[in-house]
């Protein structure tokens, strides 16, 4: 039985890199769907500070996980890969192609690849390490899981203190390493990924983040998040582009220094993304201009593997 093959396009690249516009023109020439790939624009309230699609991209194409829950709603990898996989299946009945695009890392490779079984832990435990990260920062416990568990330290993102605590928790529980737990048992996919990487010059990229970052406050960012200030200790909103705005909505910081914050966190975080994008996936490289090299880079790997 000759049974069709089903491809799934994986565009990634640091923030402000041109995703978007990438995504959605492959989708059009396609006549497909996009899966989106960012944690943070799944929310209705989260617009200017997440750079979502303009309401007219929404319409040109159909995408999945954007504007789709409240900001009081959480959302996690795990329920990305269930329900990522369920909407693949449906546009899968329709087209042998679809797209996945963004830079939540752990996204991609929970859609792609799947989570590790992790076992529950009791929040005693983990409410015990987060308090350790409180009182001794982040150093100490970035030391505490080097010697726990060398292996996973290797890999993790270091600066991210929620992974490096789950990690300490399940290896206090357990007795485990942390690392003992990963790549085992997931189910295989019904798709063949074929990964995009956008790519550009470093001051390239940071000189268009600073740029976004300045139309995001024309567009009125602040007024965005003062109307979100009283849910600022939700986890969708401990994020790049809203949490610098604590400080001066409290009066310590002027709107200049949370402007320069912005932009400097936003130049770190699209570091961390080029970072996990070098560790993890088999990146075909291109610049974000080079639409037609990625447009042939797909068709002939399409025909390689039919």
């Amino acid at each position: 039985m000759n049974h069709k093959r089903n491809y799934l396009i994986v565009v990634g690249g640091p923030t402000a890199v041109g995703k978007t516009s990438v995504a959605i023109s492959l989708a059009t020439n396609l006549k497909t769907e996009i899966i989106s790939a960012d944690s943070r624009q799944i929310y209705r309230q989260m617009n200017i500070g997440t750079a979502k699609p303009s309401a007219d991209q929404l319409d040109r194409v159909q995408h999945h996980f954007i504007n789709e829950l409240d900001i009081d709603q959480p959302f996690t990898a795990a329920d990305f890969e269930f329900q990522g996989l369920k909407r693949l299946q449906s546009v899968f009945i329709k087209n042998q192609v679809a797209i996945l695009s963004g830079g939540t890392g752990l996204y991609i490779h929970a859609l792609c690849h799947g989570l590790d079984k992790i076992p529950n832990i009791d929040s005693e435990v983990r409410n015990r390490f987060q308090t350790l990260y409180q009182d001794k920062g982040l150093v100490h416990i970035q030391q505490l899981l080097r010697e726990k568990d060398p292996q996973y330290a290797n890999t993790v993102d270091l600066q991210n203190h929620r992974r490096l605590i789950r990690a300490l928790t399940v290896i206090d529980a357990t007795g485990r390493p942390f690392s003992s737990f990963l790549s085992k048992g997931k189910d295989p996919r019904f798709f063949e990924p074929i990964y995009i990487l956008l790519k550009m010059d470093r001051s390239k990229l940071y000189e268009r983040i600073n740029t976004r970052v300045d139309q995001m406050i024309a567009a009125g960012l602040e007024e965005e998040a003062r109307g979100l200030q009283q849910h600022f200790d939700l986890t969708a909103l401990q994020t790049v582009g809203y949490q610098e705005w604590g400080d001066y909505l409290k009066g310590d910081i002027d709107r200049a220094e949370v402007i320069r914050l912005i932009k400097r966190n936003s130049r770190r975080y699209a570091k961390r993304q080029l970072t996990w994008f070098r560790k993890h996936g088999l990146w075909q490289i291109f610049s974000p201009d080079d639409l037609n090299g990625i447009k042939d880079f797909i068709s002939s790997r399409m025909q390689t593997q039919a």
